[in-house]
C-alpha cells in the first residue's frame, strides 16, 4: 500500500470515528438523579434510557413512550401522586420537549 493511500485511509477512519462519537454524544444525556432520588436521562425520541434498555423493562418503557394515551388515565398505586405524578405514565416519562424525552427510573425501581 502506498503512503498516500495509507494516509487517506487513516483520515477516512478518523472522520468515521469522529462522526460516531458526535452521534453518541448527541443521542443521550448523562444519567443524573432527581429531587426524589430517581435516576433520569434525556434521550432522543425512539431511544430508551440506559436503565431501561433490556428485557421486559425495555418493553414497558417503550410502551409508555409510544402509547401516551394508554397510561395517561391510569392512576399509579405506589403513592407517587405525592410526588406530582398525575398518571402511571409519569412513572416512566418525566418530561417531553420537542424531539427529546426525559425518562425516570421510578417505574424500574
Amino acid at each position: 500500500m502506498s503512503g498516500r493511500l495509507f494516509v487517506v485511509c487513516l483520515l477516512a477512519l478518523g472522520a468515521a470515528l469522529a462522526a460516531g462519537a458526535w452521534w453518541l454524544r448527541e443521542s443521550a444525556s448523562a444519567v443524573t438523579v432527581d429531587e426524589i432520588g430517581d435516576k433520569i436521562q434525556t434521550v432522543r425520541r425512539g431511544r430508551l434510557p440506559v436503565f431501561a434498555s433490556d428485557g421486559d423493562v425495555a418493553t414497558l418503557y417503550r410502551f409508555a413512550a409510544d402509547r401516551p394515551d394508554a397510561l395517561a388515565g391510569v392512576v399509579c398505586t405506589c403513592g407517587c401522586v405525592n410526588f406530582g405524578h398525575a398518571s402511571n405514565r409519569a412513572c416512566y416519562i418525566k418530561a417531553e420537549r420537542g424531539a427529546e424525552q426525559t425518562f425516570t427510573s421510578h417505574a424500574a425501581t
